[in-house]
Parts: structure tokens; C-alpha cells; sequence
């Protein structure tokens, strides 16, 4: 049954957790009063989300299997990345099937996505299309006419604002329906009048690298990892390591895996009791073993003492 919700969030664990993927983990680089506002609307086939969030972060995804997925930009805003390539209003990243990657954005970002199951894909590509609209073995990134993209942003803005305003529309079947067909032949015109830009093999490879780094971070999820340890384990040298988490994360890994680690205590924290742990406790389990350091660190980013997450929780 088509359905909509429109949600604001405070909270960067609690927006992640509501984003429809397979797992998607969002960490929050600079200080300042999170803020963020998403819109699901699921037509018949078709799923699609819009998304705004005002503080630079990095974000990894890891998408779903069995559908077809597009993203591009709403608005026009600060750099917005993809993989490592810039997200320009005027583009489109077509992902592959169940695809992991990291994105990240330097400022207030909004954007889209759709996607559509794979074997719906199969039958449009051979009813409508001429051309194959399955997900891509890689993600491409494509740029249609603008008058085809500028279509399809605007059908996206437009259901966007039925959701938040007339949701009894979405929930209409044959208005879902008429809604729907518009968006896939908004989508059609752009993907088939489209410049593809190729991925060089030093971008492939590049992204192999950071899907090696993402694996031994997620299997050491509370250790203080050490970049010797890792380049051994993703096997490559330490510059080549620095420049691909600069490439695909705008920093390097010491500074991502401790802000990781920070956003991992935060959210102890927050589901902690005050009788059942301690901020020491907490800490150490993240590899933070100069407390007063972990203190200052954690106030700086997220504007509160450990002790005040912990005890607001417990309250």
C-alpha cells in the first residue's frame, strides 16, 4: 500500500537508523547543533527518500540487493561526495546492486534517491527504454539534458511535498500509480539521454582499497586501531592508504577512526544507565585510555561532557 512520512531528527543516530538502506552509519565531523529532516514515500514499485542534513559528515552505506537505485542532488549547496566523485546538481550516480560507499559532505546537503526493484528495471528497459537500466557493475556517474534532469528534480520535489502536505494523496492507489509512471518516465528520459563518465582504473582501485579499510574497521569495532596494523591488513602502504581515506572521506584514517570511535562512546553513552556503567567504563571499551584527553575531545564535538550525555540518558 503506498504510504509517506516526513521526520525531523536532533539526533545522528536516530536519522541514520530511519534511512531506508542496508546499514547506513553516519559520522558527524565539526561541532554544531545537528539538525536533519527525511522523507520517505514508497508508491507501488517505486521507493524514493529525500534527504537534508546541516553538518558536514561521512556517511557509509551499505546498500540493499534487489534493487535498482539512483541519487542526485535537490539543491545546489557545499561539496557533496560520492565515492570520491562530487555529486553537481546536474548529475546523476546510477549504484550498483548491494553497493558499499562512503559519502560525505562539507556543509548543509539535500538530496534524493529512487529505486525501483531489478526485474521492474528489466521490463521498462525492454518496454521503454531501448537501452539497459540495470544497476551498473561499478557506480556511474551520469549527466542528462538539462531539461530532462530539471523534470525529474522537480516530479521529486513535487512528491516531496505531497508527503509533507496532502499524504492522503500518496496514500490514494491510482494516484500512487499516476505519480509513479511520471517519475519513471522522468527517470527514463535522464538515464537515456545521458553522458555516462567513465571510472578510471585508479578509481576502481581506489574504492577496492576503502572497501578493504571498511572490513577491518567493522570487524575491530571498539579497538584503537593502528595504521601500521591496517595498511598489513588492506595491503598497502601508508601514503597510498592516506590518500585514498582523503579522496573518499576528506581526512585522513587517524582522524576518521577516532571520530568513529567518538560517535561509537556517544551513543554508549546515550543508551547507557547511570547504575549500570560509567563514562570510564565506556571510554576504555572504545580504546580512550587518557580520560581527561577522551573528555576534552568529546565535549569539543559534541557540546556536552561525557558525564552529561550519560546522565540526561539516566534521567
Amino acid at each position: 500500500m503506498p504510504s509517506s512520512a516526513v521526520r525531523t531528527f536532533t539526533d545522528p543516530d536516530d536519522y541514520a537508523a530511519a534511512i531506508r538502506q542496508g546499514t547506513y552509519e553516519l559520522t558527524v565531523t565539526e561541532r554544531g547543533h545537528f539538525t536533519a529532516e527525511l522523507t520517505r514515500i514508497d508508491l507501488h514499485r517505486l521507493w524514493m527518500q529525500r534527504f537534508s542534513d546541516n553538518l558536514p559528515r561521512i556517511s557509509h552505506i551499505a546498500g540493499w540487493g534487489g534493487r535498482a537505485v539512483i541519487a542526485f542532488r535537490t539543491q545546489p549547496g557545499p561539496s557533496l561526495l560520492s565515492s570520491g566523485v562530487e555529486m553537481q546538481p546536474t548529475s546523476i550516480v546510477r549504484y550498483s546492486e548491494g553497493q558499499n560507499y562512503y559519502r560525505r559532505s562539507s556543509g548543509c546537503a539535500s538530496y534524493g534517491s529512487m529505486s525501483l526493484p531489478v526485474e521492474e528495471v528489466a521490463s521498462i528497459s525492454e518496454a521503454m527504454a531501448g537501452f539497459d537500466l540495470g544497476p551498473p557493475r561499478d557506480a556511474v556517474l551520469v549527466t542528462p539534458p538539462p531539461t530532462a534532469m530539471a523534470r525529474l528534480q522537480r516530479l521529486h520535489a513535487a512528491a516531496g511535498d505531497l508527503a509533507d502536505q496532502a499524504p492522503e494523496i500518496i496514500a490514494n492507489s491510482n494516484a500512487a500509480y499516476g505519480l509513479e509512471q511520471a517519475l519513471v518516465e522522468a527517470m527514463v528520459g535522464c538515464l537515456g539521454r545521458s553522458e555516462a563518465r567513465e571510472d578510471s582504473v585508479a578509481q576502481r582501485h581506489h574504492e577496492l582499497i576503502m572497501r578493504r579499510f571498511r572490513r577491518v574497521v567493522e570487524e575491530n569495532p571498539g579497538e584503537s586501531l593502528y595504521i601500521p596494523e591496517i595498511c598489513k591488513e588492506v595491503g598497502v602502504s601508508e601514503r597510498t592508504l592516506r590518500m585514498c581515506c582523503q579522496e573518499h572521506l576528506g581526512m585522513g584514517p587517524k582522524r576518521y577512526l577516532l571520530l568513529r570511535r567518538m560517535h561509537l562512546a556517544r551513543r554508549a553513552l546515550r543508551q547507557g544507565a547511570l547504575d549500570a556503567t560509567s563514562v570510564t567504563a565506556i571510554a576504555m571499551r572504545y580504546g580512550f585510555w587518557q580520560l581527561g584527553r577522551f573528555a576534552i575531545e568529546y565535549q569539543s564535538l559534541f557540546g556536552e561532557s561525557p558525564s552529561a550525555t550519560l546522565l540526561r540518558q539516566s534521567e
